[in-house]
């Protein structure tokens, strides 16, 4: 019985992975079209206020009307969240070389394997550590928007390693989430692209983080 129970939790957290790794692509790929069609330029004039509304509004129908949505719908809007911030994304393609991107996506990719891997094996209770994290986030965050005002290039870094800290506990958090509604019997089909959008969140975050500290702008 415990050996079916471990398969099923593996087959969830893998199928949550593939979900995710679907996301980052059409995110990607969507990206990589509007740069090099020149959408890029309306994207950052007339289009990102339209766009980032409509990344705020699947985000929260997401992430507040989960237990009611079918697997789906909810598959819908994930695909439609990664789609929307693809179209975002491509102004990276203006600020940073294919070479840095990819330095940069190939270092995410192994950070968050490790954190991943991390949330996978440890068997701690992590449950309190979510409101936690959410709430240095949103701190953070709150923090980078007075920081617009204030133009401080020394907060800038020090709230994007404050962020990318956020996002590695999240990214331990979230795949031992998974692991959790496994256990307990959650809907298969939902969990998996449950945790899908979550850890694709934790990844893009992480790896806007690490482009921002590490990576080599265009001159």
């Amino acid at each position: 019985m415990e050996e079916t129970y471990v398969q099923s939790t593996n087959k969830t957290i893998a199928s949550s992975l593939l979900w995710m790794f679907f996301g980052l692509l059409s995110t990607g790929i969507i990206a990589a079209v509007t740069y090099y069609t020149g959408a890029f330029v309306e994207v950052a004039t007339t289009a990102w206020p339209m766009l980032l509304i409509t990344e705020v509004v699947v985000a929260i129908v997401f992430g507040l009307f989960f237990n009611k949505l079918s697997a789906g719908v909810a598959t819908f809007l994930f695909f439609l969240y990664s789609m929307i911030t693809g179209a975002t994304f491509s102004i990276i393609f203006v600020a940073y070389d294919l070479t840095t991107i990819g330095y940069a996506l190939f270092a995410t990719a192994g950070f968050f394997g490790i954190l991943a891997y991390m949330g996978y094996k440890t068997e701690r209770d992590l449950s309190k550590f979510g409101n936690v994290l959410m709430a240095a986030l949103i701190m953070a965050l709150i923090v980078t928007v007075i920081n617009i005002f204030l133009g401080s290039s020394t907060l800038d870094i020090v709230l994007d390693w404050v962020i990318l800290g956020v996002f590695a506990g999240l990214t331990i958090y979230d795949m031992n989430k998974i692991k959790v509604l496994s256990e307990i019997g959650y809907d298969p089909e939902k969990t998996a692209i449950y945790g899908a959008m979550q850890l694709y969140l934790d990844f893009i975050n992480i790896f806007l983080r690490i482009l921002q500290l590490f990576g080599s702008r265009k001159d």
